[in-house]
């Protein structure tokens, strides 16, 4: 301890805390969801770069692989990966209204403007990659 700071006979009172503090306020357990969110994506994209290094290894590879992906173990991985990546998105999508202000001249636009952006390019992009991979 350095000379400034005095030594006190007693240690401050820490309440102990449950590891399931988080499931008993709504908004702390859907903010722990948002979090576990980014490994299932992340999961998924370690998935998707592992099929890319398949691919190159040749098509009687990647056809094997491609058929353990048609599981049932897997498909529920997607489902449950894309519900948490829309969920992602979602709540990413309405704080970006709060952490990026536009502005116009004077003019500041509203929040609920930016979300709805935000929502519309992502519509937008959706629609573009669908129909690109519709062809």
């Amino acid at each position: 301890m350095s000379e400034s700071e005095p030594e006190y006979p007693y240690k401050a009172y820490r309440r102990p805390m449950p590891a399931t503090w988080w499931l008993r306020n709504r908004k702390y357990f859907m903010f722990m969801m948002r979090e576990l969110s980014s490994v299932f994506v992340a999961l998924f994209v370690l998935l998707y770069l592992y099929a890319f290094f398949l691919l190159s290894k040749g098509p009687v590879v990647y056809g094997e692989f491609q058929k353990s992906l048609r599981s049932g173990g897997f498909i529920a991985f997607y489902v449950v990966a894309l519900l948490f990546a829309v969920y992602h998105s979602c709540t990413w999508f309405r704080l970006a209204a709060k952490i990026q202000v536009v502005r116009l001249g004077r003019w500041t636009v509203p929040g609920s403007l930016v979300t709805a952006g935000a929502f519309a390019g992502w519509v937008v992009v959706s629609a573009a990659v669908i129909t690109f991979f519709a062809m």
